[in-house]
């Protein structure tokens, strides 16, 4: 399980879990700005931090010390990647901090744009951004700087953004389309509009269930950010709520973050917690929550994290560990308790006695008035090695779209040009994926089939027949 580096010697990555599932994240953090909204009661966030994060938190703190600008930030998490030993050529850009769609025009493209151009190496085009850049001058150094990242050696295979439900119209939309984006995470914590107004939420539960149907519609991989133990709930309640995510069409997410409230230093909650008489749950009750959480988790939806990293010193009332996942899940394989999740079910994650007679699996499901495909390849013991996410569009005005929202081969991240002897990767088994994909879509009457591709993945999809359209790489029938 040795991983190659810079040089001829080899050696084992240090966190080897940031690499595990095939490709190597890495964070940027927004300048600070406060919310349009105002803040969410358990929200901490100063005037010099980003909105819901701390100045302890190790991204915010590395921030800081680059002031906020995003090609430093990129340059120097790369260079932190290569010394832990980790793969940096398929690189997962995920912008972090507050409301990205709500700063100015100009700080939005001039920040991707430069994350671009430190993953390239260079300028796409030296711009004057204190002012006197237009907006069609930023949009066309973006276009450079993407387009040399097709060929560049760290590529932007995926790129996540944070979001709000109500800060995805369609306008918003086409600008993340545009940016690069292939995957939005929005904070939902519980679809109830009576907690969503006593935590200052800002939005409703419709907000959500459009935001969920516009961004799958339009391609993206989608993620919940779920948050159980607010104030003016109870485990029973958090559990009737998480159970109608999934049980109801008009969610059912891709992807889930869990962060169980806690009070911390900086945020309303901090100082109003003893006043309105609220405790966060304790050790044995978020366990207890969890484990029930995670048994219902369908075999579509990745569980992505569990606890957020608050320091110590700025926890008022809460959790100190972060690692209580770990134990849930051992206790989950040790009670012999099926976990359809994907992230216990990926081959990185079992290793041990792996059989490796595979085959191919496909779920149907309806979700947010469209029709999802989630074909996954496996094993006889459920391990997954590989997956697709199909979407069949809700017709309008009698048609409709064919688009594949993800496709992932799961294992440690091979680099571009090696083969995967010893791994998972680069083994055929996206095409064999796509190629199923493309049949099912035939089967019903598609003339053609979208990808939305990473900028760095493009040059795949064209070995594959695609050819790209706007945002898109498609191929016609």
């Amino acid at each position: 399980m040795e991983q190659r580096t810079e040089g001829s010697e080899t050696k084992k990555p240090k966190k080897p879990v940031r690499s595990m599932s095939g490709v190597t994240p890495l964070t940027v953090v927004l300048k600070p700005r406060k919310c349009d909204h105002g803040t969410c009661i358990y929200c901490p966030g100063g005037d010099h931090v980003p909105q819901s994060y701390t100045d302890k938190s190790p991204a915010i703190m590395r921030a800081l010390s680059l002031q906020f600008d995003p090609y430093e930030q990129v340059q120097n998490r790369l260079k932190v990647l290569k010394i832990m030993g980790h793969p940096t050529d398929k690189i997962e850009i995920i912008v972090l901090g507050g409301t990205f769609l709500q700063y100015d025009l100009d700080y939005q493209y001039n920040f991707i744009k430069r994350c671009f151009d430190s993953l390239n190496g260079r300028e796409s085009k030296d711009l004057d951004v204190k002012g006197k850049a237009s907006i069609a001058e930023l949009k066309e150094a973006l276009e450079k700087a993407k387009k040399l990242n097709e060929t560049a050696e760290h590529r932007c295979i995926a790129l996540c953004i944070e979001n709000r439900p109500d800060n995805c119209s369609q306008e918003e939309i086409e600008r993340m389309l545009e940016f690069g984006c292939t995957r939005v995470e929005i904070g939902v914590q519980m679809p109830d509009d009576e907690l969503y107004r006593l935590t200052n939420r800002g939005h409703k539960v419709e907000d959500v269930v459009t935001a969920t149907k516009n961004l799958k519609n339009a391609g993206f991989k989608l993620g919940y950010h779920v948050m159980p133990g607010l104030p003016y709930s109870n485990p029973e309640k958090d559990m009737e709520m998480f159970k109608k995510i999934f049980e109801e069409e008009r969610f059912r997410p891709d992807q889930l973050k869990i962060y169980p409230c806690q009070v911390v230093d900086d945020s309303p909650l901090g100082t109003t917690h003893k006043l309105i008489g609220f405790e966060p749950y304790d050790e044995e009750q978020t366990k207890e929550i969890l484990r029930k959480m995670m048994e219902i988790i369908p075999e579509y939806c990745r569980v992505m994290r569990i606890m957020r990293e608050f320091p110590k010193d700025k926890l008022v009332r809460g959790l100190v560990r972060l690692d209580l996942r770990k134990d849930i899940e051992e206790k989950l394989r040790e009670s012999g308790v099926k976990i359809k999740e994907i992230r216990m079910r990926e081959v990185g994650f079992n290793r041990e006695n792996l059989n490796t007679n595979l085959k191919l699996r496909i779920i149907e499901y309806e979700a947010s008035r469209g029709k999802e495909f989630f074909l996954q390849i496996v094993n006889e013991d459920n391990i997954l090695f590989g997956l697709l996410r199909l979407r069949f569009t809700e017709k309008e005005k009698g048609r409709g779209l064919a688009i594949v929202r993800e496709l992932h081969v799961y294992g440690k991240a091979v680099e571009i040009g090696e083969s995967g002897e010893r791994e998972t990767q680069h083994r055929g088994m996206g095409r064999m994926l796509m190629e199923r994909a493309e049949k099912i879509a035939k089967e019903n009457n598609f003339k053609k089939i979208s990808v939305i591709s990473g900028i760095g993945v493009r040059e795949y999809y064209g070995k594959l027949g695609y050819d790209l359209e706007g945002t898109y790489m498609v191929k016609t029938f």
